[in-house]
This record gives structure tokens, sequence and C-alpha cells, in this order.
């Protein structure tokens, strides 16, 4: 049986860092590294087509931080306002692997999303959680236009981004604050801030819990084909008020 050799699986993985960290350090030119340096470096030696970053808390629903490009910020709201996908699963868990979106397992776990998301122009997601010890922050998703695995090395090469994008979301969290309640501040390039605005609403209208609010929130989105956050600013512009079922009330 051969052995490996932790030296020098050390020392690669060493090597693997400060070659990733040499590239962003470039992507930034001189500025602080940004979560937008990480998604751009993610697509360039991944071999995907595009990625993105969401961040979530105890208190908080998913929110979309950045993407790179209209197809992975497409994606990244019908996440949001499905509340299912290999995205939602990484969020709670370890990676989520997805090389082809098309096969019978995916639309069995994701019946909704998976078919949805291929349309949208998705043949294959990779997930990866970003989180430290038991802290959730979010999650650094990664798509591909074509089915195909991520390789050896490009998955290597993912997941120490990833763990880079969490240094790069603490030192935000620590310089900006997070609030008592879990809420990223304003600020931090949130794309919806309006969705945690209404979920808040509805919470205080119908005397639910903030993860019964926004389920109702997305069933409403979802019966009347609306994205999530248009229907959103309509709560929090009073023109819209949810009933105890998810229907319009007074």
């Amino acid at each position: 049986m051969r052995k490996g050799n932790p030296g020098r699986s050390d020392s690669m993985s060493v090597d693997r860092r400060l070659r990733l960290w040499a590239v962003l350090v470039d992507a930034a030119r001189g500025g602080a590294v940004a979560v937008d340096h990480v998604c751009a470096a993610a697509v360039s030696v991944a071999g995907v087509d595009s990625a993105a970053v969401a961040v979530v808390l105890d208190a908080t629903p998913r929110e979309l931080l950045y993407a790179t490009d209209r197809t992975a910020s497409e994606l990244e709201d019908l996440t949001l306002t499905l509340g299912e996908g290999p995205c939602v699963d990484a969020t709670g868990g370890g990676p989520v692997l997805v090389a082809d979106l098309t096969v019978p397992e995916c639309r069995n776990r994701w019946p909704v999303f998976a078919p949805a998301a291929v349309l949208a122009g998705a043949g294959a997601v990779f997930a990866l959680p970003l989180r430290v010890g038991g802290i959730r922050l979010g999650v650094l998703d990664l798509y591909r236009v074509g089915a195909g695995d991520l390789g050896t090395e490009q998955l290597a090469d993912a997941l120490v981004l990833a763990d880079t994008a969490c240094a790069v979301l603490l030192d935000n969290a620590t310089r900006h604050g997070v609030d008592r309640d879990g809420q990223w501040p304003e600020g931090t390039g949130l794309h919806h801030p309006e969705v945690h605005q209404a979920t808040g609403m509805i919470t205080v209208q119908l005397g639910v819990p903030a993860a019964v609010a926004l389920i109702r929130l997305r069933a409403y989105a979802y019966s009347q084909d609306r994205r999530l956050w248009d229907v959103a600013a309509d709560v929090v512009a009073r023109r819209l008020r949810l009933g105890p079922a998810g229907t319009p009330g007074d």
C-alpha cells in the first residue's frame, strides 16, 4: 500500500494558497481583496462560467452579495425565491457538487429548482459552504453552462478560494459590524435588503416567526410567478399585505 508524504502534502497546500493569493492581490490592483475578486478567480481557476457569493446568518434569509454575471445573478435569485437547490443544501452541510442537473436524481432532490436552473442556463452547480467552525457565513456557488465535474486540482483551488471568501467576509464584518440580530450592515453589497425588511414586517403583521414569514413570502412569489424581491418591495411599500395563508390580506 502506497503511503503519502505528509510534508509534501503540506508544502503543496501552502504553495496552492500562496499562488491563489497572488492571483487575488493582482486582481485587487493594490486595494483590499474583496468578494468580487474571489469570484473572478474562481471562474478562472475552476473552469466554470459564473460564480457568486451569498451570505446567510441565523436570523436572515439567504442573500446575494456578488455575482460575476447575469446568469449567476438569476440563478441565485431563483434559489432565493424557491428556497431549494444545491446552494441551499450546502449552507447547512458540506460541499454539494452537481455535475449534471438534468439527471433524475437531481430532479427528485430539487423538483422545482433543477429544471428551472437548466432553463436559466446552468448545466452543473458546485456549492461550497463558507463557514468557520459552527458559524455559517454563506456559500460560494460555481455554475457551468454544460455538464461536467470539476477536476481534482480545480476543486482543490475552489476550496481554497472558499476559505479566502470566509476571511474576506469576517474582515468585513469586523470592520463594519454585524448587529445583534445577525443582520449584515448596510453598504456591504447586499442586493435585496427589502426581502429582510418584508420578512420582518410580515412577522409583526401575522405574529409568526421569521422563518414562517419568509416561507409565506416565497410561496406568494412562486404562486404569482414573480421575483421574490419584487413582492418584498410591494410589502415594504405597503402595496401588498399578506394574509394568514400567504394570500393577499387587508
